[in-house]
């Protein structure tokens, strides 16, 4: 690369992310270094003499500057910063005339007129026919939105670049009518796919909309949906239950047995002086087990509450009836009448299975993160402990203890 290309890439660099709206997230620097490698490669692939591959890359580099003045017209202000910048390293007219040409030809819709421009006009565009191509679609929807307030829903987005692909764009030379052209029409048959997903999902949603007004006359449809949601999800929660149940035994269990170990085999040696460097890390050890066994404790441990209730609580509402923790203390016949109660009332008995679900995950909430706590404290035990003994052999060998 020459040394003029090298300097003009640090200006462009510099120019674009000191001053570029944050917004363009398409038309940024990205963007341009993507179009200058499209094109050296068809530069290079076209047999293209160096003082005009140089002029393609000084157009490409350029091209997009005019953005920092805003999306409106950026060509022509791309050519201006161009201008300015060779005049001051003496270029010859003729040659900043013909770089102009080529950042103007990038314009939508303009129809290039030699080679070069051919050149230019299929690297702007050589996304199209690259992997990347819906990521850089996402970004520039993303653009349009920001800066130029364009939003579209996704139906008329993939449509819009559909019409583009078809109807309004074509590659102009030999080399990306044959290198890029397939992965454009892949590109191609994967939105007209979306497109044909996206109207199945609209008529799905649809004939669910009728079928939801056809059985809105139907009262116990309701009611069997409601159920159904109740059901699955306590029963959703009685099982991450059991298993943060399951996950905090395996730990005091393990614990436990480490614990075991530890008192039979390591501190009975403890005694001997000899193996006074095995005290530090075997408290440290200790300490992390034990912890981790009151965390599983912790975790595990069932909170029981007063177990009664009065006709009041019951009238006003006040109690969940379906949690043995508010009537484990009630005599059968205060408890039957109770239910009884809840049973009439579909709001009370509807109000009681939400209450109930909502103090499960509460539960549930509390027992993952001393779960969470249990585990992380049990590996970092466990790591630090095995560094410890580790450096206590290694610093017994060496006489340091």
């Amino acid at each position: 690369m020459s040394t003029l290309l090298v300097d003009i890439e640090k200006y462009v660099f510099n120019l674009l992310n000191k001053t570029l709206d944050n917004g363009l997230v398409y038309h940024n620097i990205s963007h341009t270094q993507g179009v200058v490698e499209k094109v050296i490669e068809l530069a290079d692939n076209l047999s293209i003499d160096e003082v005009s591959k140089e002029n393609l890359q000084i157009a490409a580099w350029f091209h997009d500057t005019g953005f920092i003045s805003g999306p409106e017209n950026h060509e022509d202000e791309s050519v201006k910063i161009v201008e300015k910048y060779l005049k001051e390293q003496n270029f010859d007219a003729d040659r900043i005339t013909l770089i102009c040409n080529l950042i103007l030809a990038t314009k939508m819709g303009h129809k290039p007129q030699n080679d070069l421009e051919r050149i230019i006009v299929d690297a702007d565009c050589g996304h199209l026919g690259s992997k990347d191509f819906e990521d850089r679609l996402e970004l520039l929807r993303k653009e349009w939105e920001a800066v130029c307030d364009k939003k579209y829903s996704d139906e008329d987005w993939i449509a819009l670049n559909i019409d583009f692909l078809t109807k309004e764009h074509k590659y102009y030379t030999d080399y990306a009518l044959k290198n890029w052209s397939k992965r454009k029409d892949k590109n191609l048959t994967s939105l007209l796919k979306k497109q044909s997903k996206l109207k199945d999902n609209l008529l799905k949603f649809n004939q669910k909309k009728e079928a939801l007004k056809i059985k809105k006359n139907k009262s116990e449809v309701p009611e069997r949906g409601i159920e159904t949601m109740f059901r699955v999800a306590l029963k959703n929660h009685m099982t991450l239950s059991n298993i943060a149940d399951t996950k905090a035994n395996i730990l005091l269990s393990v614990n436990a047995i480490i614990v075991s170990l530890a008192l039979s085999n390591l501190l009975p040696k403890l005694d001997n002086p000899s193996n006074s460097y095995l005290i530090t890390p075997t408290v440290v050890f200790i300490v992390f087990t034990v912890a981790s066994i009151i965390l599983s404790i912790l975790a595990t441990r069932p909170n029981v509450t007063e177990g009664k209730f009065t006709k009041e609580d019951v009238a006003n509402k006040k109690v969940n009836l379906l949690f043995f923790g508010n009537f484990h203390q009630m005599e059968l016949p205060d408890f039957e009448w109770g239910i009884t109660e809840m049973m009439e009332d579909k709001e009370y008995l509807y109000g009681s299975l939400t209450k109930d679900l909502y103090f499960l995950g509460l539960v549930l909430n509390k027992k993952y993160k001393i779960l969470r706590l249990t585990y992380t404290v049990f590996m970092i035990g466990i790591i630090l402990s095995v560094i410890g003994f580790a450096l206590a052999f290694k610093m017994q060998e060496r006489g340091v203890l």
